[in-house]
């Protein structure tokens, strides 16, 4: 078993380490949030008399960047073409909603797509791979990090706790996992989710397909490597939402890159970002700094604010 000394000089040397890899000084700055909470756990175990030796051997290795297949165009359902070809299994008023934001869409409107703005894709879209994954596991919480525009990362807590009462609602919600052996081998394979208590407005992709507005969704996932290749990472997905008819499940495949050497990527939503939200319509931000319309015929936003230039 290794002291708190071994224990707090691994944490801080690993995350050194880790963040100073192939990145940007920009990029430094993020990465030592999520360090920074992983040394300040094991200095909690530390300190308060409650280490442990992490037997990873134990945990299947997820090292390595994870990238989404199925095609060059992110979706909800891998397996088939984008928009109403994903047969989504829609209330008659999400359905019709939902057409209403491909033909806006169609028409050079954002529909009901909400990540334009720099909102998070939140749960479950934010699993479609819009950049790759990282799969950090410890004893207690699996970590998965998503360079995508809003440092968007997960938090699945596998030490045995309940749903909190006094969560905030997030949009990635709140997750608990539990790691099982399913083989009888010794070692567990496969990790089971559930995540509750979510903030939105959260779509399933940028079509605009949406959840319900309540937030009242339960997502659960099977996560657990290929049998036959283990560089291959299937995450099932069951959406329990109020806009759906019945329980919505998809299988996700991702490919692993093993290169210990790769440069994550750095995305900050709001750098370039033209698109620009005025009174609940969109317009978009010129190359020259000139507000300008994305549909034929749009009207100008209300300038009732701004001196009127006479002609």
């Amino acid at each position: 078993m290794k002291t708190r000394r071994q224990i707090l000089r691994a944490a801080i040397a690993g995350a050194h380490k880790a963040s100073h890899r192939g990145k940007t000084v920009m990029q430094i700055r993020r990465f030592r949030n999520l360090t920074g909470a992983i040394v300040l756990a094991a200095t909690l175990l530390a300190t308060t008399g409650m280490v442990r030796a992490f037997d990873d051997v134990k945990y299947p290795d997820l090292s390595g960047a994870w990238e989404r297949t199925g095609g060059a165009a992110p979706r909800f359902d891998t397996s088939k073409p984008r928009g109403l070809t994903q047969e989504p299994p829609l209330t008659p008023e999400y359905m019709a909603l939902y057409k209403a934001s491909l033909a806006d869409q169609a028409a050079g409107g954002q529909g009901n797509h909400t990540v334009y703005r720099c909102l998070a894709w939140g749960m479950p879209a934010m699993m479609n791979g819009y950049a790759p994954l990282q799969i950090i596991i410890l004893p207690e919480t699996t970590y998965m990090l998503i360079d995508d525009g809003n440092d968007s990362f997960r938090r699945i807590f596998t030490d045995g706790r309940s749903f909190p009462t006094d969560a905030e609602p997030a949009f990635t919600g709140y997750s608990i996992g539990r790691w099982s052996d399913t083989t009888g081998s010794g070692r567990f394979d496969t990790l089971e989710v559930e995540t509750r208590n979510f903030n939105g407005p959260r779509v399933y992709d940028n079509t605009g397909l949406m959840l319900h507005p309540d937030n009242q969704s339960v997502i659960k996932e099977r996560i657990y490597l290929d049998k036959t290749d283990p560089n291959s990472l299937h995450d099932e997905i069951t959406v329990e939402d109020h806009a759906l008819t019945r329980p919505w499940t998809v299988m996700k495949v991702y490919k692993r890159d093993a290169n210990p050497k790769r440069v994550w990527r750095e995305d900050v939503c709001v750098e370039n970002n033209p698109h620009v939200g005025i009174g609940g319509d969109t317009y978009m931000l010129s190359a020259d700094g000139y507000l300008m319309p994305v549909k034929k015929g749009q009207k100008p936003p209300d300038l009732r604010y701004f001196e009127q230039v006479k002609k």
